[in-house]
């Protein structure tokens, strides 16, 4: 098969299922695994190519709606008549469903079925030790800091957190995806905040900044030094990547539970 993906996150349940081989094009931030660097680069996930698309003559576009705007994508690849599947996981089991539907896609149904009970499993080691933790923190994740938007309780994030032994402070907030403000964070007082900005690279983020928000050095994470710069893309990306994610801030909040979890020697797929 011939496969475009137009989206990091379906480039990488793609390059998950050993399917690297069939991609003949990638959206501009797909950036794992290294072997995809050579593919023709079909523009910013929200300003699609459609031409080119077209051009590569794919059997299959994997599309997203992970980000609003995506939508016109798949207006686009409609009037084109171009053959496309849309994924738009919240959840971790909708991840694994994920799998499982592109290994249908892909006549890889086995594979694909494998994979996904394999990825399952691996949350289910870390939903074991999470269960014998009592002391939970409340995290606080920024998406963007100005305006604000933060995971829900109906974000993956939410499960990340519980499965590191902590809780998200606006997993109360029945959305995938909240627009808040830096007053309200403070009220919420957080014990660690984790910026993970959507595409911006981890250098470019300032964390200093945080400490010029008004009130926000009173917060307890601030004052304890709680603030973590971690790596978007193992954080704002529906796949499987995630465990990468979870594997490094379970190691931050409870270094004394997930000391020596690897979660790369446990599933090598997640290496490159």
């Amino acid at each position: 098969m011939r496969i475009v993906s137009i989206c990091p996150s379906n480039t990488e349940l793609t390059a998950y299922l050993g399917l690297v081989s069939s991609l003949v094009g990638v959206d501009n931030y797909s950036d794992w695994p290294k072997e995809i660097n050579s593919l023709p680069r079909l523009g910013l996930d929200l300003d699609i190519d459609m031409d080119h698309v077209e051009a590569l003559k794919p059997d299959l576009v994997l599309a997203s709606l992970s980000v609003p705007g995506m939508e016109k994508n798949v207006e686009r690849l409609e009037e084109r008549n171009i053959p496309y599947y849309v994924f738009n996981p919240n959840s971790l089991e909708e991840i694994a469903d994920n799998l499982k539907t592109l290994g249908r896609l892909t006549d890889r149904e086995e594979h694909g079925d494998k994979a996904s009970e394999h990825f399952l499993q691996l949350i289910e080691e870390y939903r074991y030790i999470s269960k014998t933790i009592s002391e939970r923190p409340k995290l606080y994740w920024e998406w963007w800091p100005k305006p604000v938007f933060t995971p829900g309780g109906k974000n993956w994030l939410t499960e990340i957190s519980s499965l590191a032994g902590a809780e998200n402070c606006f997993q109360d907030v029945d959305k995938a995806s909240v627009e808040s403000d830096w007053e309200t964070v403070k009220n919420r007082d957080p014990d660690h905040i984790c910026l993970v900005w959507v595409g911006v690279q981890t250098k470019k983020v300032k964390p200093d900044l945080v400490w010029k928000r008004p009130g926000w050095g009173e917060m307890k994470a601030l004052q304890e030094k709680q603030v973590h710069v971690l790596d978007e893309p193992f954080f704002c990306r529906p796949s499987p990547r995630l465990l990468i994610g979870l594997q490094k801030v379970a190691a931050i909040i409870h270094p004394e539970k997930y000391p020596a979890f690897d979660i790369e020697s446990k599933d090598p797929l997640l290496k490159g």
